[in-house]
């Protein structure tokens, strides 16, 4: 059986996140994969309502799905994302994060949380990889929260990424044509993906550029002072992406390394286990309110300053 490779465009039609996509589907096909694509601005995603129902009904151990699945094209394109063996998204990237419409059908997914689903037996598991590809016209300092952004949306649906491609420096429509150090990183990671398919799922790892982000566990490049979480861990120093835990520390040469300690992984959001910790602290903060009467009767006495009050609008 062929596998099954998706392309996921968020940006411009023919322009650079669809070229680099294209060059590294185009890889993908070479292989042999059965390649679809998409691109999100050919579809309706609307953007999520905060009703908070899929949460609530994981918080009681139910899955209620979303409740804009019948108005809009995100359950449509789930359906056959979900079932693929590797997905490749790119989306570009205007003021430092990922564009908004990429952002907009990423955020719609906690209710396809995979973690979840697979606990209650709603689904069964499947083992998918990534690659993530970000575009803009700037150098890495306007695009700091690009794929870091981007990679932060793949864990709900249990992607696994290895590898990513950051495209500076192409701000005019096509222009990445003419840097073909682009193209041709592009169809590596089409490559890439082939062979992170390839391997067996145990043996899996990161094939991108070796030296790429602080994070030796996702590679991203974003960390942060840790602060005491609700069950009570500490980190030093967290990944902000990942959720790895470690703290800095110096070399013999003098240069700074970001080191994961015993435990840091507890909650390594890139692992079903790891999310599935997260699902304990859902039910523990919301199906917390909502077991109590008291905690709704409580904010039913106070909502009224709020709810009553107007002000001039434009």
């Amino acid at each position: 059986m062929a596998i099954k490779v998706m392309g996921v465009a968020a940006g411009r039609k023919d322009s650079n996140s669809e070229i680099l996509l294209k060059e590294a589907l185009i890889a993908c096909e070479e292989a042999g994969a059965e390649v679809t694509m998409i691109n999100l601005r050919d579809y309706n995603i609307m953007d999520c309502t905060g009703c908070t129902s899929c949460t609530i009904g994981m918080s009681q151990g139910k899955h209620v799905g979303c409740i804009l699945d019948k108005k809009d094209d995100k359950k449509k394109i789930m359906d056959v994302m979900l079932n693929q063996d590797a997905v490749i998204f790119a989306a570009p990237t205007y003021d430092l994060m990922p564009a908004s419409n990429y952002l907009t059908f990423a955020q719609r997914s906690l209710s396809y949380e995979t973690a979840f689903l697979e606990t209650i037996g709603a689904i069964e598991h499947k083992d998918r990889v990534a690659g993530l590809i970000s575009v803009g016209g700037s150098t890495r300092a306007w695009q700091a929260m690009a794929l870091e952004g981007m990679q932060a949306t793949m864990f709900t649906t249990d992607f696994k990424v290895v590898d990513m491609l950051l495209a500076t420096q192409v701000p005019g429509p096509s222009q990445v044509l003419l840097k073909d150090n682009l193209i041709e990183r592009a169809h590596k990671m089409g490559e890439n993906i082939i062979k992170a398919v390839q391997t067996p799922v145990e043996e899996r790892g990161w094939l991108g550029d070796e030296d790429m982000g602080w994070c030796p566990n996702c590679h991203s490049n974003a960390l942060v002072l840790g602060e005491m979480q609700w069950d009570g861990l500490h980190y030093p120093i967290e990944c902000q992406v990942c959720g790895a835990g470690g703290n800095l520390e110096q070399t013999a040469d003098g240069k700074w390394k970001f080191v994961i300690q015993k435990d840091g992984l507890l909650k390594d959001r890139t692992t079903v286990a790891g999310r599935a910790k997260h699902l304990e602290e859902i039910a523990h903060t919301q199906g917390g309110f909502f077991a109590n009467p008291e905690n709704r009767e409580i904010v039913a006495s106070k909502i009224g300053r709020y709810k009553n009050k107007q002000f001039k609008g434009i």
